[in-house]
């Protein structure tokens, strides 16, 4: 029979990493396609327009000795517009990169505060992003892209959306972390007593 009670408190950092894995690794959801929303098939299709123009212009040329002036600057802008648009399903699934190292080792109640506070500045952010993408738009309506006439509002129209759907996602977010009482990593969570429940000796 497995023993899966947490590692005693003399273990070395090795068997704290592997623990480590294996949870992150059991909290893996399983595929469904009800944690898709439209905003993550949209991001999927301007990527695949991202790759097959990256794709035609290294075919025409390395293979034909030509390229289409307006690839490269269209890759790029398309990247910009994969980047923000992928950024709101991450938001909704609270996967951007984060420190975890902390939340480990700090009562329930501390990490609550602060998953609070970074929830708070989380949101604060996308809506000054917000107002800056709304105040520039009608300035670059005038300014054209240096290969092809489109305006470069356009570009910062999807920047808007990317910035409206996070604030959207991120409010979400914030009420589940609120009803949850989510704390991620929390040592008490995990079966590990803090200095408070330690048995005295």
């Amino acid at each position: 029979m497995t023993d899966h009670s947490p590692p005693p408190k003399g273990v070395s950092g090795s068997d704290e990493l592997i623990e480590l894995i294996k949870e992150q690794t059991a909290a893996e959801p399983d595929f469904s396609y009800s944690d898709y929303k439209v905003e993550d098939y949209v991001a999927l299709g301007v990527f695949w327009i991202l790759a097959l123009i990256v794709f035609s212009q290294f075919f025409t040329r390395y293979f034909l000795g030509f390229s289409f002036a307006w690839t490269e600057e269209g890759a790029r802008y398309l990247l910009v517009c994969v980047t923000f648009l992928g950024s709101v399903m991450a938001i909704r699934r609270n996967s951007h990169i984060f420190v975890e190292f902390f939340y480990r080792y700090m009562p329930r109640t501390v990490g609550r505060i602060l998953v609070t506070v970074v929830d708070l500045i989380r949101v604060l952010f996308l809506v000054v992003g917000v107002r800056l993408g709304i105040r520039i738009i009608p300035r670059t309506m005038n300014n054209f892209l240096s290969t092809v006439r489109i305006p470069l509002a356009a570009v910062y129209s999807i920047v808007l959306i990317g910035f409206t759907l996070m604030l959207f996602r991120a409010v979400q977010l914030a009420i589940r972390h609120w009803k949850d009482n989510y704390v991620p990593m929390c040592r008490e969570d995990r079966g590990i007593p803090t200095e408070s429940t330690n048995p005295t000796t």
